[in-house]
């Protein structure tokens, strides 16, 4: 009896190993919908989570895959070419759920809230940009789901650097208001302006080693976007392949519209194209700054080839 007793004191004072790191287990497959109670279980203080539920049978639930960026790598054309898809439910607007505070303090009702309503056949998608390269977010999604799906899609990185600031460009003209040209951002005191965040933004490498601290390269599906621009079908057949859907999506799905100068969408019967703040020219720059932006990438392109195992037709 003594035994026993002892043996039970042990067992209840017996301190909970924590990893020091994520312990990833990339065969754990769970369905969508026991992850998501089992989530609001654990994160629920007052147990007040609600299922959203229309009387058709579908609900709003967390999304299984994230397009998690890169801003102006083509994020809104591959969330609209995979919305062709039958079983894909999108989520219009960028979330922001994961890199804004105030966001995020509102919790994971919150963001269910944002989801589009799915059935459970579907999966349901997010896409924010800025997800990639903010330090804080690969662990608050680990934190959520680490079964999660994750879709990046990368662009030349000096093409990137390109559109990020004609975008901002625009804006300020619509506004009305005066902005910079680009010579002046990207360079300083005659040598070129590594402060500058739109620079920053493009070296993949760094933020990748980030998200590979929480999740398995094979968790992390990598869309060529320069392709996607000049031949699309290709690489979303790569990810249907990815997110194991079945094979919906073909090449009549697409037409290349001569007015815009890139590919729109093709769907029963029904053609539509991204908006016209896509596809805007890029500003004219000088073919040695050009040159010196992309000698810069050079090194840490290098580095990003090497650490995904995969290489890309950048300059």
């Amino acid at each position: 009896m003594a035994a026993f007793l002892l043996g039970a004191v042990l067992l209840i004072v017996q301190p909970q190993i924590v990893p020091s790191r994520p312990a990833i287990n990339s065969n754990a497959e769970t369905s969508p919908q026991s992850v998501q109670r089992e989530l609001l279980k654990k994160t629920s203080q007052k147990n007040d989570f609600k299922e959203n539920i229309h009387s058709n049978g579908s609900c709003q639930q967390l999304p299984q895959t994230i397009i998690i960026g890169v801003r102006k790598g083509g994020t809104r054309a591959l969330l609209e070419m995979l919305s062709l898809h039958p079983d894909i439910a999108a989520a219009e607007s960028e979330v922001h759920f994961f890199d804004w505070e105030d966001h995020y303090r509102n919790g994971l009702q919150w963001y269910i809230n944002q989801m589009p309503f799915s059935y459970p056949h579907q999966i349901t998608v997010e896409k924010t940009p800025a997800y990639f390269t903010s330090p804080k977010v690969p662990e608050r999604v680990y934190n959520m789901n680490q079964s999660m799906r994750l879709l990046l899609i990368l662009r030349d990185p000096s093409e990137r650097v390109l559109s990020d600031y004609t975008q901002v460009f625009y804006n300020h003209m619509q506004k009305h208001k005066p902005y910079p040209s680009i010579e002046q951002f990207l360079i300083k005191n005659g040598e070129l302006n590594l402060d500058y965040k739109a620079i920053n933004r493009s070296l993949y490498y760094i933020h990748m080693q980030n998200w590979l601290k929480y999740f398995p390269l094979d968790h992390i599906h990598i869309v060529d976007g320069d392709k996607l621009i000049k031949d699309p079908f290709p690489e979303i057949e790569k990810v249907e392949r990815f997110l194991k859907l079945s094979p919906q999506i073909n090449a009549s799905n697409f037409y290349f519209n001569k007015t815009k100068g890139f590919y729109c969408l093709r769907d029963s019967g029904r053609e539509r194209c991204l908006h016209e703040s896509k596809g805007r020219a890029h500003p004219q720059v000088d073919a040695w700054l050009l040159e010196k932006l992309q000698e810069y990438f050079h090194e840490p392109n290098k580095k990003f080839f090497k650490l995904v195992g995969r290489t890309f037709d950048w300059h």
